[in-house]
């Protein structure tokens, strides 16, 4: 079955009919070079260590498919990842955002609990969207960008001034800070997609998360706002990327409440709090 949503019909927006093609003009600086050196990276970077699991990682690329969208699932041991070039060329998505995405996919194989509920109790096999969102800024990003010059990149970026004191706050070394104000702002940029996507005409902020409180955790899309306040808490949580997460318990390798972290914590307008 895909992911994003169990039975196909979403991946990692809402089902839409938007469709940008490969020969349109202005849209996004991301060229089908780049497009297919990120995914060489996620691939470089996450093969073997999904072949940990037992299976094989396969990103499957069609730039000149104009979806804005993306999806993954699993076929016995083969666990796929699906990009297309519709949503590298959305005008709302940087390199570091397209990247993200790719890490989100990648999360809903590996990103640990909490799980889609299955419809018959238990749990299947996908992390739900708002850990998937969790861990590809708290994680694969990292991961993914640790050895770029992150000081000079986050230099020529325009940098949100609220996020860039909240990293400044939550790591010490100048590449660490860089390194979240670069997923804070890949978070922005891809939560700008959501918005655009659902027409809405409220901006997204570092500095207005959303008031939502769920009385048990959402496996569904959460709204973009909310959406933005999960890649910032990914981005801003000191775990190490190489802290393992738990398939089963949510607590594991993340910034919690149950270890009385303030900051980088899921946020509860997805997030029903594990008390283990």
């Amino acid at each position: 079955t895909w992911a994003c949503d169990q039975d196909g019909s979403t991946g990692i927006v809402e089902d839409n009919n938007l469709w940008i093609t490969s020969d349109a003009k202005g849209i996004s600086t991301i060229t089908e070079e780049e497009f297919n050196s990120i995914l060489d990276r996620i691939e470089e970077l996450y093969t073997p260590i999904i072949e940990e699991y037992g299976a094989r990682l396969s990103v499957s690329r069609s730039w000149s498919d104009g979806t804005v969208n993306a999806y993954a699932r699993q076929l016995g041991s083969t666990w796929e990842i699906a990009m297309f070039g519709g949503l590298a060329r959305h005008e709302t998505i940087t390199a570091d955002a397209f990247a993200l995405v790719a890490c989100h996919e990648i999360g809903h194989h590996i990103g640990g609990a909490p799980k889609k509920a299955s419809w018959f109790g238990g749990s299947m096999w996908a992390s739900n969207e708002g850990q998937a969102d969790y861990w590809a800024a708290m994680k694969c990003l990292k991961r993914f960008i640790e050895e770029d010059d992150n000081i000079a990149i986050v230099a020529n970026m325009e940098v949100d001034e609220h996020a860039k004191e909240i990293c400044e706050t939550n790591f010490t070394t100048e590449n660490d800070v860089a390194m979240c104000i670069r997923s804070s702002m890949a978070g922005l940029s891809l939560g700008n997609l959501f918005r655009a996507l659902r027409r809405s005409t409220t901006p997204l902020l570092f500095t207005t998360p959303d008031s939502n409180v769920v009385t048990r955790t959402n496996d569904s899309h959460p709204a973009p706002q909310c959406r933005l306040d999960t890649y910032f808490a990914g981005a801003v949580c000191p775990r190490g990327y190489d802290e393992t997460v738990s398939q089963s318990e949510a607590n594991q390798g993340t910034c919690n409440r149950y270890e009385n972290y303030e900051s980088g914590i899921r946020p509860l307008c997805w997030y029903y709090p594990s008390t283990i």
